[in-house]
């Protein structure tokens, strides 16, 4: 009887064990566990810690809350102006509701992960559809992976899932295609300068214009200045001299020391003979002189 009771305790722990354990679970921290009952869902607990369900009865069926990372291969897209580019595309996702996650994909991330490629590329290619390659090129960054993130949403959220970020690793231009683009790009390039140059020689010779011209009405005014003060000396130096020989002594005076003046510079550098009229103030000088 002893042995009995002891096989029957052991019997009643096991199977009290096995109800403990189809009785309790546990949520980890960025989880969702979703309880189910007949296949039905009948909550979703994202509170980590220990939960308790009826054994037997109740599954529970874990998703993960936590962001993911996944790399779309690379697709060509043909731009607004026909230009063929490759564009190289990554996705942070998440789930947001479980319980549409587990209804339109069974909770399983490979589906997600397809759902997620196809609307990103649908996104993408009408995006890039209506921009030309120019627009592209001005926009590539933030302003274009928001534009497809949000677009992307509007196909995805009815899965339960949401695109965090759609990022555009690399967006290039097919190998034959490069150099004639890289040629015109550096044509720009080259006109872009051209007109800078034009415009900085236009502006240096209208800054030499306008300084010649006032280097010129400089001169000008400098010269009649100059003019103003010659005549303003000549006259005072005529007033001065009719001030010195207001009378007939003085004027004599002054006519005779200018003949004598006149004849030194005749004579200077040698002996020369000097022709004179007979009525010339030099002659009378001499004549005077020689006549004393």
């Amino acid at each position: 009887m002893k042995k009995t009771g002891k096989v029957l305790a052991l019997i009643l722990a096991l199977l009290l064990i096995v109800v403990l354990y189809n009785s309790l679970y546990t949520v980890q921290p960025k989880e969702y566990v979703a309880v189910r009952q007949f296949g039905r869902i009948v909550n979703v607990v994202d509170t980590p810690g220990l939960r308790a369900k009826i054994p037997f009865v109740q599954t529970i069926q874990r998703i993960s809350a936590a962001t993911i990372l996944y790399d779309i291969p690379a697709s060509d897209v043909i731009t607004k102006d026909k230009k063929s580019m490759i564009s190289d595309n990554y996705v942070l996702w998440r789930v947001t509701n479980p319980t549409l996650y587990i209804q339109t994909l069974n909770a399983v991330d490979a589906r997600a992960a397809e759902r997620i490629e196809a609307a990103v590329y649908n996104s993408l290619k009408k995006i890039i559809s209506n921009m030309t390659q120019d627009e592209i090129i001005a926009a590539r960054g933030e302003r274009l992976t928001q534009l497809i993130t949000e677009d992307a949403n509007a196909d995805i959220t009815v899965y339960g899932i949401e695109i965090i970020q759609s990022q555009i690793k690399a967006l290039d231009l097919p190998e034959d295609n490069k150099a004639a683009v890289f040629t015109r790009m550096i044509s720009e390039r080259e006109n872009i300068a051209a007109g800078y140059t034009a415009e900085g020689a236009a502006e240096a010779q209208k800054i030499r214009n306008e300084t010649d011209r006032k280097v010129t009405v400089m001169t000008a005014e400098a010269e009649k200045e100059a003019a103003t003060i010659l005549a303003e000396g000549e006259s005072e130096y005529m007033r001065i001299l009719q001030e010195a020989y207001n009378t007939g002594n003085k004027a004599e005076f002054y006519n005779f020391t200018r003949s004598l003046d006149a004849l030194k510079t005749s004579l200077a550098g040698g002996e020369k003979t000097i022709m004179l009229d007979k009525d010339s103030e030099l002659a009378r000088i001499l004549y005077g002189n020689f006549g004393n």
